[in-house]
């Protein structure tokens, strides 16, 4: 009888950091010790915090073992499961109260947050479609297509108020509504899963940890809208991901939840997998579908709109994997239970991926309406170091920057519209006083430019032009002109562009030009980045009155930039200078500042 279960958590972070090997670790010290058949190990999905992987929480007690190492596995082999004595110093401190080991559910981490697209990630195995089931797995399937008609379907999809994960925002019920009408010898339903933001790992950690809730939604999906056919467009670099998903489509077909006549209704549906090769452009629905079709990936002109004219040239109706994992909840518990979370435009919750400058960087679930201060300060821990929050960057290369004046902003789509950002699939990225919002600007262009699948004239130039003109301005050879024209040239190539892509790219532009137009002054005007990480911009100065004369910087300078005698003050060569930063990092004294 098993009286123990191990949770082990094997998204990619933690497997990164090598929990495979602690699984195997710890099968094997259970096997030494004669525990093999009294305790469980269970391979799960992401647990959310990822800062602190890898992972580990063992049942009955729920003690929460973070940052476990391989060599760790004997002991809490030997004192924990065979002894009864707990490893107090592998447990994640929040969930210690003096001698009382506190719940997950207590700690600042998971106390706000809400779980439906995430509910099974972390608690389930991924590979083991008994477990999906004993969850109430498939059973939203059953009661559509038992007790339900497509068009009721529908209507609970649009009542939920359940809008597109993927960054549009729209009604999803009003999607699969404009789809369902159209007569075709054949429709499809496509997840897209091509989550290709910088920071991003929402869509994987769903796929990862629960890949029936996906199978299961595009079923329901495809018995509203009456198609047979599914497709999941991933890329190729979630090798994980992959794999789980396409084991999860085998066993799902295995117990006839796939294929012909599910559940005796006479309904049938099939789906597959088709890899992409990492191309951000092909996050947008018309060029995602191109690719799936064999084409190279590049958005097609709308109207005719995927409803009528999608993938094959049928009616198709797609949908990001966050926005189907909430659809089995939705019909089990009911519109008015999502529709209760959430604000009145914004129903029911969002995932993001927490990351950038933030003590807890991980997964999080909240409901819409949750405030960017509780986010970044209660979820996520607050900033490191004792650093000030400067912005918080929304929705990736198409988003905005949301500075510290408006942390109180309730993020929901609307209100981040409102601010020139988008909520984008999820990426939430924290910035500190040491980021240079210009730079941040930059970053963001060149991965556009770099992904514009060229197709019109508007992005493929437009952006390149932005991306010079942010780089004149990071030199040091910018003009105040230069910034007007950035404004000038943002607005065109977001009236202009074919695609999403082209018509968010300006977005990190305007945002920071908008909250943090001063930055751009500043190195325009004055040739000076307030953050000091321009390094065009950069002066390593020695300051006289500090300097003890130890030589230390000088030693250490990999140009011979810094001269001096021993115990006198020393002076940097601003002409041979690379601005490398190492004296900075080696004084002990405070003498080396950037002017």
């Amino acid at each position: 009888m098993v009286r123990s279960h191990i949770l082990v958590c094997g998204g990619t972070g933690c497997t990164s950091s090598n929990s495979m090997k602690i699984i195997d670790s710890l099968q094997h010290e259970l096997k030494k010790q004669g525990l093999e058949e009294e305790v469980k190990v269970v391979q799960t999905g992401c647990f959310g915090l990822c800062a602190l992987g890898p992972i580990m929480i063992v049942y009955p007690e729920g003690c929460f073992y973070s940052t476990v190492k391989v060599e760790d596995i004997p002991e809490i082999v030997s004192e924990h499961l065979l002894k009864g004595r707990i490893v107090t110093r592998l447990l994640y401190d929040e969930t210690v109260d003096k001698d009382e080991i506190k719940s997950l559910n207590q700690t600042e981490f998971y106390k706000k947050q809400v779980r439906v697209a995430l509910r099974n990630c972390g608690v389930i195995d991924p590979e083991s479609i008994d477990e999906y089931i004993a969850y109430d797995g498939y059973q939203a399937l059953a009661k559509c297509l038992t007790e339900y008609t497509p068009e009721q379907v529908i209507q609970v999809v649009t009542d939920s108020g359940l809008r597109g994960r993927g960054g549009g925002g729209f009604s999803t019920g009003r999607k699969w509504s404009l789809t369902a009408p159209n007569k075709a010898p054949q429709k499809y339903v496509v997840c897209n899963a091509d989550e290709g933001d910088p920071g991003a790992f929402m869509d994987r950690s769903v796929l990862e940890g629960d890949p029936h809730a996906i199978i299961e939604a595009m079923t329901i999906a495809g018995y509203a809208i009456g198609a047979s056919k599914g497709f999941v467009y991933v890329r190729a670099e979630y090798p994980i991901a992959v794999k789980r998903l396409q084991m999860a489509i085998d066993k799902a077909g295995e117990h006839g939840l796939l294929g012909k006549n599910i559940f005796g209704s006479g309904f049938d549906f099939d789906m597959e997998i088709r890899l992409g090769a990492g191309a951000f452009v092909c996050g947008e629905e018309t060029a995602l579908m191109t690719s799936i079709e064999g084409k190279r990936g590049e958005p097609r002109p709308r109207p005719p709109y995927p409803a009528v004219k999608g993938l094959f040239g049928m009616p198709t109706v797609e949908n990001n994997v966050e926005t189907l994992a909430n659809i089995p909840q939705i019909i089990l518990h009911g519109a008015d239970w999502f529709a209760s979370m959430g604000t009145e435009k914004s129903r029911g919750t969002k995932v993001f991926a927490l990351g950038g400058k933030i003590k807890h960087t991980g997964l999080v679930e909240i409901p819409m309406g949750t405030t960017l201060r509780e986010i970044v300060e209660e979820i996520g821990g607050g900033i490191p170091n004792g650093k000030k929050f400067k912005a918080a960057q929304t929705g990736g290369p198409s988003g905005g920057c949301i500075p510290a004046s408006l942390m109180d902003t309730e993020i929901d789509y609307d209100n981040l519209i409102a601010l020139g950002c988008m909520m984008g699939s999820g990426g939430l990225i924290v910035m500190d006083e040491d980021n240079c919002m210009v730079d941040i600007a930059k970053f963001f262009l060149e991965f556009t430019v770099d992904e514009s699948c060229g197709k019109c004239t508007p992005c493929r130039v437009g952006t390149k032009r932005l991306l010079e003109k942010l780089e004149k301005i990071t030199s040091g050879n910018g003009t105040m002109e230069d910034i007007d024209d950035l404004e000038e040239l943002s607005n065109y190539i977001k009236q202009n562009s074919l695609c999403g892509l082209g018509q968010t790219a300006p977005n990190p532009v305007l945002s920071t030009l908008r909250f943090f137009r001063d930055e751009y002054i500043s190195h325009v005007r004055d040739k000076k980045c307030p953050a000091g990480v321009c390094k065009a911009l950069m002066k390593y100065v020695i300051i006289a009155d500090k300097c003890k004369g130890c030589t230390a910087c000088a030693r250490v300078c990999p140009v011979g930039a810094i001269s001096g005698s021993v115990k006198n003050p020393h002076e940097i060569d601003t002409t041979k200078c690379i601005k490398c930063g190492a004296c900075m990092e080696k004084c002990k004294f405070g003498a080396i500042i950037i002017k």
